[in-house]
């Protein structure tokens, strides 16, 4: 009230402020005194020098002229992945553009469109704030959602745009009106996980849990469902369930690597979109501890590089074991204080042998340590599944050395006594097998192909691995020659034995690249390679097949260790339908240095289909699936006002059903009110909030001067005539 009026009067004063403050006080000082003495007339008097003070003053009438401003309102569209269902984004296309053009003086109608769903649902609500932002306060009228109602964002209270301060009455609260997409609300039925391990044992079971709702009219909890499960490429599983409650599912972890499992219900009979009726989970199957058994032979340098790998990788389990001296040796020293235990032989290689996933015997010479009857089981062990790994020096060129016994079976290279060992220094190189084999191709600070470096044992040299000293030369070679040595004879050799795996290292000196000789090695990394493939990691296997889908495309690689004719594979797709795809040889992206035949291929194909794609080349598969879109923006694909009918309200909107064509759409026409409701039948308002901005001001006198003196000199004759009569 006070900022109106004083937008409305004001005062021009005659006299300087400071005299016009004298002449009251004077004005007050005289009337008091007329009342301590008495005198008559003297309330006259003071009202007649007031009414002169106040004409001094210069009391004015304040005129303003001024120019309306159009009203905003925001028209939000919904275009997220919920409304491609139906024809809601065409619905909400057409009534946007008939808003937009059906124009109302005086408001003017600012369209945003929501689009990326992302990870957060649809968030209309922080579309409203940002574009509501630039729009000055006493301008902004309100908004207009046209969207399916599910919106993630919904705050508890009126967002501050709709709620501005500083105001009451019919201007309290901004209207939000929503327009749904559909004709009324719908039910909808939603597969949920309510735990999905990301890992899982090999050998053990995974345990998901599951629970499937059903929303809308007429529907409610206990209703009985049928949950169809598949994991990869195996048979489908039915079990019966009831809605509304937790299921527990119990699946096999068969193989390391990466599991799919499919999980879809049965539909529920009227329901908006079956897409929420099924989802993919991914889990890695991992192995237990690893159960590594490490023989030292004598202690050597390489024994604590071991130790120190296979200590630090949390999955290995190691039983480490060193040879101090052989059992004919005898110089009278008491068994006490040999070692802290006894050698446990029996126990470890003939009653506990076929626990262990991985032997290591490092510069191991036998030297009737071990019968022959548990150096077969240590082949047989190999044979049947296991991993053995051998670091060879010069005990493997004498007398009774490993490859002279039921060992020597397994082991993919034999080294003859005669010349069979080489000290001089050379630099490991990779072979063109190694070059594409997974255990040693891009590890790190490998030699350029065709590398002619001299292999000096002086400085480092640039893409040059540390020297060695010491080497076996094989005089008989089967398996995967990975790394060469002196004059290319074959230095890590990798072979399959029935079901089992071997490694053989023909040097002990790999221990000299954790000492940085030369520049070092990656010895560490090699070491763990090695370990991992002997225990048939998928990821460093030589044949792999793996399939990707992103984006609607089936992406395919295929790895070889041989430079075979790239393969044709056969994909089948989730329904059931067989296609073939010819892979074409690929380079590495990652080493532009390696040549194109390297055993690489790729290949591509549309796969728009939801579900699991199998991927065969005959002898391995591979599983692939989209990934699963926002979670919160599918749990619930029901057009609906239930989520928004509370704030809707609170802000004096209302909510409309546009229908299910786009071709007759139930369109509210717009409106600017003035007052009372924003919403009727067939309409909705926006209310006029008076913005204007001031294009001039004049002022005329409030008391004009005759008035004024006439009101004073008959003031003064009242006070006059009533002192007169006393």
């Amino acid at each position: 009230m006070l900022h109106t009026l004083a937008a409305t009067f004001g005062f021009a004063p005659l006299v300087p402020l400071w005299l016009l403050a004298l002449l009251g006080l004077v004005a007050v000082g005289l009337c008091v005194l007329a009342l301590v003495y008495r005198t008559k007339g003297a309330l006259f008097r003071l009202a007649a020098i007031a009414s002169v003070l106040l004409w001094l003053s210069g009391p004015q009438r304040l005129h303003e002229s001024w120019h309306m401003l159009p009203q905003t309102a925001l028209l939000v569209v919904d275009q997220s992945p919920s409304m491609a269902l139906g024809q809601r984004a065409e619905i909400a296309q057409k009534a946007a553009q008939t808003l937009t053009q059906n124009t109302v003086p005086g408001l003017n109608l600012r369209t945003v469109t929501v689009r990326n769903a992302e990870h957060d649902g649809t968030r209309l609500f922080d579309a409203l704030s940002q574009a509501a932002a630039d729009i000055p306060p006493d301008q902004f009228a309100g908004a207009v959602f046209l969207t399916d109602g599910q919106i993630t964002d919904i705050p508890p209270t009126l967002p501050d745009r709709l709620s501005p301060t500083g105001t009451t009455g019919q201007h309290s609260t901004l209207p939000l009106h929503v327009l749904l997409t559909a004709q009324g609300e719908e039910t909808d039925r939603h597969l949920r996980i309510l735990q999905a391990p990301p890992y899982a044992i090999v050998g053990q079971h995974a345990t998901l849990r599951v629970q499937v709702d059903d929303a809308g009219p007429g529907t409610h909890t206990g209703t009985p469902a049928t949950l169809t499960v598949r994991v990869n490429g195996e048979d489908p599983l039915e079990l019966p369930i009831t809605t509304g409650t937790p299921q527990t599912l119990s699946l096999p972890v068969t193989h390391p690597g990466q599991l799919l499992t499919s999980i879809a219900v049965s539909p529920l009979a009227g329901e908006v979109s079956e897409l929420n009726n099924r989802t993919i989970t991914r889990m890695n199957g991992i192995r237990d501890k690893l159960r590594v058994l490490l023989i030292s032979g004598t202690p050597n340098q390489g024994e604590r590089v071991w130790r120190r790998l296979l200590k630090a990788d949390p999955s290995v389990d190691l039983i480490h074991f060193t040879i101090l001296r052989p059992p004919e040796k005898d110089d009278g020293t008491p068994l006490s204080d040999l070692a802290l235990i006894a050698f446990p032989v029996r126990e470890l290689f003939q009653e506990k042998i076929n626990q262990f996933d991985l032997i290591i015997l490092d510069g191991f010479e036998n030297q009737n340590i071990l019968p022959h009857s548990y150096l077969r089981n240590i082949a047989n062990f190999v044979r049947k599944g296991g991993g053995l790994l051998l670091t060879a020096g010069p005990e493997f060129v004498g007398y009774g050395s490993l490859q002279d016994t039921p060992v020597g079976d397994v082991l993919p290279a034999h080294v003859p006594r005669e010349g069979g060992l080489i000290e001089q220094a050379f630099r490991p190189q990779l072979t063109a097998q190694g070059r594409a084999h997974p255990v040693t191709a891009s590890l790190p600070g490998a030699p350029p192909a065709n590398s002619t470096a001299p292999a000096t044992a002086g400085a480092s040299i640039a893409g040059q691995w540390g020297p060695w000293y010491r080497a076996l030369r094989a005089d008989t070679l089967h398996g995967e020659a990975l790394l060469s040595g002196p004059d290319n004879t074959p230095l890590l050799v990798l072979d399959h034995v029935e079901q089992g795996r071997v490694a053989l290292l023909l040097s002990d000196q790999l221990w000299l690249w954790s000492r940085g000789e030369g520049g070092g090695g990656p010895q560490a990394e090699l070491l763990r390679r090695i370990s991992h493939w002997l225990m048939k990691e998928p990821e460093l296997e030589e044949e792999q097949l793996n399939a990707s889908l992103s984006g609607g495309t089936l992406s395919i690689t295929h790895h070889s260790a041989t430079q075979a004719t790239p393969p044709t594979v056969t994909v089948t797709a989730p329904d059931g339908t067989l296609s073939h795809v010819a892979l074409h040889a690929s380079t590495p992206e990652n080493d532009s240095t390696l040549p194109a035949p390297l055993g690489l291929s790729t290949g591509h194909m549309p796969a728009n289909q939801a579900g699991i794609w199998q991927v065969d080349d005959g002898t391995h598969k591979s599983f692939a699936a989209p990934q699963p879109p926002d979670p919160q923006e599918f749990a619930d694909l029901r057009a609906t006002a239930t989520r928004t009918q509370n704030i809707v309200g609170a802000s004096g909107g209302a909510t409309i059903w546009l229908g299910n064509t786009p071709t007759a759409i139930n369109l509210p026409t717009l409106r600017l009110t003035e007052g009372g409701s924003n919403h009727g039948a067939g309409w909705i308002g926006f209310p006029h909030r008076n913005a204007h901005v001031v294009t001039g001001r004049s002022a005329t006198p409030l008391l004009p001067t005759w008035l004024m003196l006439v009101v004073s000199l008959v003031l003064l004759f009242a006070g006059w005539w009533r002192e007169g009569r006393a």
